[in-house]
């Protein structure tokens, strides 16, 4: 997950009825979706010409990443020992626990000196409070695992979760969804009953229609009613869908720490800057815990 300054995207929200209309997540009306606290849009933009992902080590507690691209390629490296390339379509799945750091950097066959193109989306789930201090640890799913289906113009993909009575092999920690859904002609979409909490929707590309009002690309909805959505769905969309039940407590972030109690972000604060944190082997690269 890529080393974060500043956690609080600016906000440009507004109510359109049924949904909360904004850019991504956390902004100030809406702060998690489910368990998701942190959403990063990466992309779409074009890597080459000596400029690439060189995201050094970091630290996370609390959460796990989630990575999904829908173009390029990252190779992960972490402190458990992990060398994994992952490219579009397939799950990295990192849970952190009580600590675990990694790098993100273009691999070397895409150092070639041609362009190429870097989308997708780096994301943070909350981990349960009983489960905030367990062992670290990490799961590549392959896309061609993932559930998968069409309907009527519209293919689905189970990224991770439960939903529409699939399951995801994503070895999740609570009660969550994460659908990818790309339309060739319009689509109605009835949630009811198919995915169960609390509901984001990315609008990746294309538009969609909600509560009589078209929004487009470059958008997040947040239903403000959970289970009870139904939206209509443009010709050449994509949609990636998120959320789940919430977490009963408050989550606090500092940097790329996420905990229930601010205690335990000090502690994490003073280990980092101690470089305590375990290393990525081979790798002695440090980001800089930001003031």
């Amino acid at each position: 997950m890529m080393s974060n300054t500043d956690l609080i995207i600016e906000e440009r929200s507004r109510d359109i009825g049924g949904f909360l209309v904004g850019r991504l997540i956390p902004f100030r009306k809406k702060r998690m979706v489910g368990p998701f606290i942190f959403i990063d849009h990466m992309g779409p933009s074009e890597i080459g010409d000596g400029k690439y992902l060189d995201v050094d080590q970091h630290p996370h507690i609390g959460l796990s990443t989630l990575t999904y691209l829908l173009s390029g390629q990252i190779m992960h490296k972490d402190s458990l020992g992990t060398n994994q390339l992952i490219a579009p379509g397939s799950v990295n799945w990192m849970t952190a626990g009580k600590g675990v750091t990694h790098t993100e950097r273009t691999p070397l066959e895409m150092r070639d000196g041609k362009k190429h193109l870097m989308h997708g989306y780096q994301i943070w789930v909350a981990l349960p409070k009983e489960l905030e201090q367990i062992e670290p640890s990490f799961v590549h799913i392959p896309a061609t695992d993932l559930p998968k289906w069409e309907d009527q113009g519209a293919l689905f993909t189970l990224v991770a979760g439960k939903g529409f009575d699939r399951e995801s092999p994503v070895p999740v920690y609570s009660p969550l969804f994460m659908v990818e859904i790309k339309t060739t002609s319009s689509y109605e979409l009835d949630i009811v009953h198919s995915l169960k909490g609390e509901i984001g929707i990315c609008i990746v590309d294309g538009a969609i229609n909600a509560c009589g009002q078209m929004v487009e690309k470059g958008n997040m909805l947040v239903s403000k009613i959970a289970d009870q959505c139904k939206l209509q769905i443009e010709p050449n969309s994509h949609l990636i869908l998120f959320g789940g039940e919430a977490l009963p407590e408050k989550r606090f972030i500092y940097w790329n720490f996420v905990a229930s109690e601010k205690g335990v972000l000090e502690e994490a604060k003073s280990k980092w800057e101690a470089k305590e944190f375990p290393d990525v082997p081979n790798d002695d690269s440090y980001v800089v815990m930001p003031k």
